[in-house]
Parts: structure tokens; sequence; C-alpha cells
């Protein structure tokens, strides 16, 4: 079956650090995205926010699906660098895979955040919606994490 794909990028001018704290943790994503609450239903196999854990997020008014409550799974988490997840539930998609990857630039981290998932009818619906929250909630990531960086200089 053919795969539906949507990706975002910015560069922001925090380091890789500052970026990875705010996207590896799901309680965090209402401060830069358009989500209003997120949490962990449990632990990843050998931290926290790592592989295994299951996390969800609760999308806000504005977000694709009012007040839909998404369930995630991390599939590999790369502190600083990476965080690959799946959706278990919350969304009408099958086989969705994303993928959060920060590399260091001049200055700052490059940010890009992609997903894919089967070509279905309701996947085709979510991704119109998707084309609109990736970049809002990379821009709103990176934007962010700036802020965050000139709180502690």
């Amino acid at each position: 079956m053919s795969q539906l794909h949507v990706a975002a990028e910015a560069t922001s001018q925090a380091m890789p650090e500052t970026v990875w704290a705010l996207v590896s943790d799901a309680t965090r994503y209402p401060e830069f995205g358009p989500w209003s609450a997120g949490g962990y239903r449990r632990p990843g196999d050998e931290s926290e926010h790592g592989p295994g854990a299951v996390r969800w997020l609760r999308s806000s008014q504005r977000a694709y699906l009012r007040h839909a409550m998404l369930v995630e799974q991390i599939l590999a988490a790369e502190e600083g660098r990476r965080l690959a997840y799946s959706v278990l539930s919350g969304i009408p998609v099958r086989n969705y895979r994303a993928e959060v990857t920060l590399t260091p630039v001049a200055g700052g981290t490059h940010i890009r955040w992609a997903a894919s998932w089967d070509n279905t009818m309701p996947g085709r619906i979510v991704e119109r919606s998707l084309r609109t929250v990736f970049p809002a909630a990379v821009t709103g990531l990176a934007a962010t994490a700036e802020r965050q960086s000139g709180q502690r200089a």
C-alpha cells in the first residue's frame, strides 16, 4: 500500500539539548504546539521517556481533531538527536510512524519532524490537517526553545 507523508522543518538558535528537553517530554508539548495536555501511561523500557514509553496528548481546540486524545508509543530515542514514535490510537491512521530529527548547525539546531502512514480515505483526511499542524508545531518548538535559551543566559 502506498504511503502518505507530512514533514516540516525549522532552524532554532537554541542548542540541541534545549530543543530535546521539549520534544522528548510529552508533558511539555502544550508549551509549543496545538496540545492542551500531555502525559505518560507507562514509562519506557530503560528510561522514563525512552523506547517503549506510551504517552498521550490531548489536542487543543485549534488542532486537527478537536479535543482528540492521541496515544503514541516511543520507538526510538537518541538523546539530543532523534525521537521516533507510532500512533496507537486517537486518529484514524494505519501504520503511522513519525520521527523528529535534531541536527546541530552553526549557532543552533535544525529540526525536522516527519511522518508517514498508509494511504487510506481516513488517512487522507488526517493528512490535510497534519499539513497545518506539523509546520505550526515545528515553528513553535523552535521559538519556545529559543525563548528558554534566552531565559537561561
